[in-house]
């Protein structure tokens, strides 16, 4: 096991750390799982350049890191869900999103073709983040910045398929 899956690991093994400080009612819990939550998200980028940097990327690290990402989001936003602070559509959309591009993901894989992160891709991680843990500390214009995440992911997501129609023919 390298270094970098190790962090992935552990990113993943934060997520039910972060859904136990958030909704079990301790002193403080919604801070400290914004920040486990915050932490969890920085390793996503720190376990790529790991494996990138020591010549280290291997399939398992291919399959985890991704699984971690959404683990990580689709459990902040189902928790938020159950705690009121956000809608469940909303939650569904994003976490629906995920699933399609993980599946078109798989159907280029199928083809011997890879789909890469794209830099909106990256900007609809980001602002994901961003708007969890705006809504976790109840941040003044929470709910602006979770509708900006939902459209850059409405946005990232059509993006994807528009550029993998023309890479699979999926018009045809």
């Amino acid at each position: 096991m390298t270094i970098a899956t190790v962090v992935t690991t552990i990113r993943i093994l934060l997520v039910p750390v972060f859904m136990a400080l958030l909704l079990v009612k301790i002193p403080y819990g919604v801070f400290w799982a914004a920040a486990v939550f915050v932490l969890a998200a920085a390793t996503d980028g720190l376990d790529g350049y790991l494996a990138r940097s020591r010549n280290e990327v291997t399939k398992l690290g291919i399959l985890l890191d991704p699984l971690a990402d959404k683990l990580l989001i689709s459990a902040a936003l189902v928790s938020l869900v159950q705690l009121g602070r956000i809608s469940a559509w909303v939650a569904m959309l994003i976490i629906g999103r995920e699933f399609a591009v993980t599946g078109l993901r798989l159907i280029a894989a199928g083809e011997g073709l890879v789909i890469p992160a794209s830099k909106l891709g990256k900007l609809k991680t980001i602002s994901q983040i961003v708007a969890v843990v705006a809504v976790l500390i109840s941040f003044p214009g929470d709910q602006i910045l979770l509708w900006i995440a939902v459209a850059i992911t409405i946005w990232s997501g059509i993006d994807y398929f528009a550029k993998a129609s023309e890479v699979l023919k999926l018009t045809k």
